[in-house]
């Protein structure tokens, strides 16, 4: 019992006892400093110390740049800038698709690969019927008005169009002798006719360029888009004046003949027509002669 009660007293004295730090200029002895300090107080201040270097090297780390520097911590702009190109990455894979498949129409045109699509007709009709259910097709007054308003214009308008089927008249975009006749047969949906190099290439009617690039086979390539759904190609060209997205009027210069691309064996111009996806033979509505 008595050494149970002498074990706290020990404990106590050990930590309150007090003890002097002396520092002693060592050449001469001479006291610099001393202090007066118990086990606890050592204790106390060397927690507070601990704890107040914890915070202030947790604050500096939480709110300043220094962080970067410290491994497993990323860049605030480095995330930004990620974030950014993330989008980027998006946008443009959505560009480069829609840009496949208008390349991979275009192409199908140039090599002549027109072919008929199976569709399955009970889907369509089927996926018709869902979209009319869901959609409220009962005219509205504001509709039937509207019908009416045009139905008298244009019942009493004395000025047409001046773009008619009737009246849509082909230019030849060169004129020439012909080296090669259209042949469907052989899949040649063109007329090869020979000019001298750098012959001004015209369009055969008002038009939008839709393409125009170099190619291996054909060398510099433009096809222009009219109305009715014609489409002109023009092939083996030395040069094109014209660019993706420009309009053009008929007889409007959009480029010049010349002998390019593995295919060409000479000046000339490879010149194709197409109405609604399928090839029909130029000489029929074009003289080149």
């Amino acid at each position: 019992m008595a050494d149970k009660k002498k074990k706290p007293k020990r404990l106590r004295r050990k930590l309150l006892d007090k003890y002097r730090l002396v520092i002693l200029n060592e050449n001469t002895f001479e006291e610099r400093l001393s202090f007066k300090l118990t086990r606890l107080n050592v204790f106390v201040m060397g927690s507070l110390m601990a704890i107040f270097f914890i915070s202030i090297t947790y604050l500096i780390i939480a709110f300043t740049g220094l962080r970067e520097y410290i491994p497993g911590y990323s860049s605030t702009a480095l995330k930004k800038r990620a974030t950014e190109l993330t989008y980027k990455i998006d946008s443009l894979q959505q560009v480069i698709f829609m840009n496949d498949r208008f390349y991979g129409s275009i192409k199908k045109v140039l090599t002549g690969d027109v072919s008929t699509v199976d569709f399955n007709r009970d889907s369509i009709i089927q996926a018709v019927k869902i979209e009319a259910n869901e959609v409220n097709l009962a005219p509205i007054a504001e509709d039937s008005l509207l019908r009416d308003k045009v139905d008298k214009e244009d019942k009493y308008n004395l000025f047409e169009s001046a773009t008619t089927a009737t009246n849509f008249v082909l230019f030849p975009p060169v004129t020439g002798q012909i080296s090669e006749v259209y042949n469907a047969k052989e899949k040649h949906y063109a007329v090869d006719i020979v000019v001298p190099k750098d012959t001004p290439i015209k369009a055969t009617a008002d038009g939008v360029v839709v393409f125009g690039e170099w190619t291996a086979t054909t060398g510099y390539v433009i096809i222009l888009e009219h109305s009715y759904g014609l489409i002109s190609i023009y092939k083996h060209c030395a040069v094109l004046t014209k660019e993706q997205g420009d309009l053009v009027k008929s007889g409007e210069v959009i480029a010049t003949a010349g002998n390019t691309g593995a295919l060409s064996t000479g000046p000339h111009l490879h010149f194709e027509l197409w109405n609604d996806g399928y090839p029909i033979n130029p000489t029929n509505f074009i003289d080149f002669e």
